[in-house]
């Protein structure tokens, strides 16, 4: 895992921001500054001497319990020591009434040796003069390195008995004076720490001085309005130095191009975005998706054509949009140009770069003396893959106890055995750290001749077995009794009957459960967080993908064994704590319709009723063998077209269908 490999390499990350505020002004400037920051930073820290009850949303603050502005520098720092130091180069630290460039500072940093002792900051004269050297001013922020830090660790408490000072700024400076003969420096190695005082009713929109537009941080801020506006101007700033930094390097590549043995066709469009993905074999071809601007004709539930809606409606119209406005940008002014329609759209997803699109309009294109005149015109646009980012996880360990939960109709009981058996390879023999529990279901019918039938005695004797053959195992079984088996009303009893903490794996009777598997169900769901759908590998009809052929024992993952099911969201690993909040949202809407609780599957209701997110991935681990499944018609009916459409791609593969109708074909020719 990162976290280790970090560790262990002793990689740090660059840069640390701590901001100084103050119970006063924690919910005001603290939350733009917030506001303008987080995002953009590794890490960021606020410190105030005390807070109110309820703490802004999304921050991280520490509390010193103190207000002496002294002691909450000294405990500001130790702070710093204690927790970070091993894991950042920089240190910023800055006040709350002061707004950050956070672009600037990165790039400041990213230029610095990390082995170098510095204090950066804007230079001021001690009060009184006495003492020799100059400290930073605590108003625009200044960078301690993590190596100056060290060296100060060991006088820190000497600093804060010794040292006497009316400022917090003032007396870390003669600390770090006094112990380790660094002064704050404006300039590094030609790197200039750049600042701006800011002055009463100043419009960032019409400042002109160029130490302002130059500015790593800009002080005093009076009010969160005013940091908001600098932002939205400093913003504005980088974002179209952004765009010149492209277009330098877009023109850089081109020349470069030029001089290549391909000259100017080894620069592909557009440029600076990785060339189309390029199919070895006819499998790889990426497939086009044809659209107009109220219908595309490839959908997800395998329809030839459905209705644009959502973020697909939103993606033609900007596509359009965007089409126009470069048309117009590429002949204006000789040349207005006006939509009339999308005549053909095509999109396809090409991983090495983006999605693609191809547009024939309809336009009519205005002359500057009036004329006009409507043609149609092919364009070729790319939304390309911006910079990938690896997103933070919280951190789960493989020791969590999973229960397994095996749901158990009438219909399924001819399959717990082999079901048993494989667990009992998996769990019972290695000891793994799960618990294996049955839910055996009753129709009515049924529940009233279960004392002189019942229809799982069978299976209860062969969980009486496997409990008498391994000494420390127990299976437990709840019995229920119901009409319409529905996913989430079976889950409810089992729900009530665990602790909010029990992390929980939904398995179908045909599923064979590996280490391997359960392993990953324990990394992949995370509680309050995450839950995990896999998708198992089901395999085909042996007498169809085995025709004339002796079928294997064992079910290997290959192609022409099975396939990934992508329509069964049966299996399911969730914390029981994540269903409650789920659940408890649902029902409101189940006191309205109580049918809602046969219409939806858990995975709907995670969808529609939490905020979690839901990971959805095949499972090369999770295994089931084929087996008919009767689907059951009281359920929804998208549930019902589910387990219908499974059934039949379960059946074999084309090409095994196509032999199999191929010989009854010539045997009934002769």
């Amino acid at each position: 895992r990162t976290r280790y490999i970090s560790t262990e390499l002793g990689m740090r990350q660059r840069l640390f921001v701590g901001v100084l505020t103050s119970k006063s002004t924690l919910n005001t400037l603290g939350v733009a500054v917030n506001r303008t920051l987080a995002h953009r930073l590794e890490r960021l820290v606020y410190f105030t001497g005390t807070r109110g009850r309820k703490v802004p949303h999304g921050m991280t603050v520490v509390t010193h319990s103190d207000e002496r502005p002294i002691w909450n520098m000294y405990q500001t720092v130790r702070y710093l020591l204690d927790h970070y130091v091993n894991d950042f180069d920089w240190f910023f630290l800055v006040q709350d009434d002061t707004y950050t460039e956070a672009h600037r500072i990165s790039r400041l940093v990213a230029h610095l040796s990390i082995d170098t002792h510095l204090y950066l900051g804007r230079p001021e004269e001690f009060i009184g003069g006495d003492t020799e050297g100059r400290y930073c001013y605590g108003g625009f922020g200044y960078l301690l390195s993590r190596s100056l830090l060290l060296l100060l660790q060991q006088h820190l408490e000497s600093c804060r008995n010794d040292i006497l000072s009316a400022r917090p700024d003032e007396w870390l400076g003669r600390c770090i004076i006094d112990y380790t003969a660094v002064n704050c420096a404006e300039e590094h190695e030609g790197l200039r720490y750049h600042y701006f005082e800011l002055g009463n009713n100043v419009d960032p929109e019409r400042e002109t001085d160029l130490r302002f537009q130059s500015a790593f941080t800009v002080h005093p801020v009076l009010d969160p309005l005013q940091m908001y506006r600098l932002h939205k101007y400093f913003a504005q700033v980088e974002l179209e130095r952004t765009y010149q930094e492209i277009q330098q390097l877009q023109l850089e590549i081109q020349n470069a191009s030029s001089l290549s043995a391909d000259g100017d066709h080894s620069a592909t469009w557009p440029i600076g975005i990785p060339p189309p993905f390029q199919p070895k074999t006819r499998f790889e071809v990426l497939r086009w998706d044809y659209f107009t601007e109220e219908q595309v004709y490839a959908c997800v539930d395998g329809s030839p054509k459905c209705e644009l809606r959502g973020v697909d409606l939103a993606d033609v119209a900007d596509v359009v949009a965007m089409a126009m406005e470069e048309l117009n940008r590429k002949y204006q002014p000789v040349l207005h140009v006006r939509k009339q329609q999308l005549v053909n759209g095509y999109r396809r997803f090409d991983p090495t770069r983006g999605m693609e699109y191809t547009l024939d309009l309809q336009v009519e294109v205005v002359t500057q003396k009036g004329h006009s005149r409507s043609v149609t015109k092919r364009v070729h646009l790319v939304r390309p893959l911006s910079e990938v980012e690896i997103i933070p996880m919280p951190y789960v360990t493989e020791a969590s106890r999973i229960n397994v939960i095996l749901p158990l109709t009438a219909h399924d009981r001819d399959h717990a055995a082999r079901f048993l058996e494989a667990y009992a390879a998996a769990a019972f023999e290695s000891s793994e750290n799960a618990v294996l529990t049955f839910l055996f279901i009753y129709d009515p019918f049924e529940a009233q001749q279960v004392t002189q039938n019942d229809i799982f005695a069978p299976v209860k004797a062969q969980i009486t077995e496997y409990e008498r053959k391994y000494a420390e195992v127990k299976i437990p079984w709840i019995s229920v009794k119901t009409d319409a088996p529905s996913q989430i009303k079976v889950m409810d009893i089992i729900s009530k009957k665990h602790p909010v903490d029990t992390l929980f794996f939904v398995a179908g009777v045909g599923t064979e459960v590996t280490v391997d598997f359960l392993n990953r169900c324990r990394m992949n769901t995370i509680n309050n967080w995450q839950v995990f759908f896999p998708i198992h590998f089901q395999g085909y009809n042996p007498t169809i993908a085995y025709h004339n052929q002796v079928p294997p024992t064992t079910l290997d993952l290959l192609r022409d064994a099975g396939h990934f099911d992508r329509d069964v969201f049966h299996e399911a690993c969730f914390y029981n704590a994540d269903y409650m909040a789920a659940r408890t949202r649902m029902a409101g809407d189940v006191q309205e319709n109580e049918d809602i609780l046969e219409t939806l599957d858990i995975y709907d209701m995670f969808i529609k009723y939490s905020n979690l997110h839901v990971f959805r991935a095949v499972e090369p681990a999770l295994l089931q063998h084929y087996r008919h499944q009767a689907c059951n018609p009281r359920l929804s009916e998208e549930i019902y077209h589910r387990c219908v459409q499974s059934s039949l791609e379960g059946v074999g593969s084309r090409s095994q269908l196509a032999m199999v109708l191929f010989e009854q074909e010539q045997g009934n020719s002769t």
